[in-house]
């Protein structure tokens, strides 16, 4: 049987398994038993790029089918700081899992980004969790928060973007209907601190968080950030997810993750 190798996000996780991506996204969102759900993201990994060849050993020794044939469907080799043992060049699809198992998969790409030099939100999602307005651009946001000898840093980060909406490029605006985010008014109060031209790009939203990605705020990708560069996968147009993806877009819309 073939053994494949994928990094979770959620929770941090070198995991290898006998099921295919799709298999596996779904027993990992929902279980055997079908009594949790929860979101579930995940890269596959190339095992041969992975600079520690111990985590191939290992990967090869441990993850073997049962006694009884069936596959082995997960085999934990890493649960500490295993983001930053995956190079970018290791890194392959990344897969949106719903809470009842339904699998969107990205392709790495190039994101398509407004012309408009306005504010954005991004969502850091491993290996540490706050929500921050910046006026940065993603891979300016990337680079500043992997840079070495900085305080507040880390050594490999994925983070996405989130919607503003009409927020982005005004602050006042009052079109925030479609906004789903707790406690507009504090979102408006850093997206204000960040329009003095002395203040710090970037300011703290939340500390960490407290509930799944809700899928129909992100905007336009997923990166994977550190010192060498960054990474990106576009995220489907509305069109295209209410189209071509519309089995997952419509988990997405009712799940708690919507």
């Amino acid at each position: 049987m073939k053994i494949y190798l994928y990094l979770s996000l959620i929770p941090e996780s070198l995991i290898a398994s006998m099921l295919p991506p799709e298999e596996f996204g779904n027993y990992y969102a929902v279980g055997t038993q079908k009594r949790s759900r929860g979101q579930a993201f995940f890269f596959e990994v190339d095992p041969e790029k992975l600079p520690d060849k111990g985590i191939v050993q290992e990967m090869q020794k441990r993850c073997v089918p049962h006694e009884d044939g069936r596959p082995r469907k997960s085999t934990y080799l890493k649960i500490y700081r295993a983001l930053e043992s995956v190079p970018l060049e290791a890194l392959g699809k990344l897969h949106l899992i719903t809470e009842d198992g339904r699998d969107l998969t990205l392709e790495r790409g190039k994101v398509e980004h407004d012309p408009l030099r306005g504010y954005h939100l991004y969502q850091e999602i491993c290996p540490v969790t706050p929500r921050v307005a910046s006026k940065l651009r993603a891979d300016e946001y990337g680079a500043m928060l992997t840079k070495e000898g900085e305080p507040v840093s880390v050594p490999r980060m994925v983070f996405c973007e989130l919607k503003l909406w009409s927020l982005a490029q005004d602050v006042d605006s009052p079109d925030v209907n479609l906004l789903p985010y707790p406690n507009i008014d504090h979102l408006r109060d850093c997206l204000r601190e960040l329009q003095n031209a002395y203040a710090k790009p970037n300011k703290t939203v939340i500390r960490h968080m407290n509930q799944e990605v809700l899928f129909r705020t992100i905007r336009n990708g997923f990166y994977v950030a550190d010192k060498t560069g960054i990474v990106e996968y576009p995220f489907p147009s509305v069109e295209e997810l209410e189209t071509k993806y519309y089995p997952w877009w419509r988990s997405a819309l009712s799940s708690y993750g919507g």
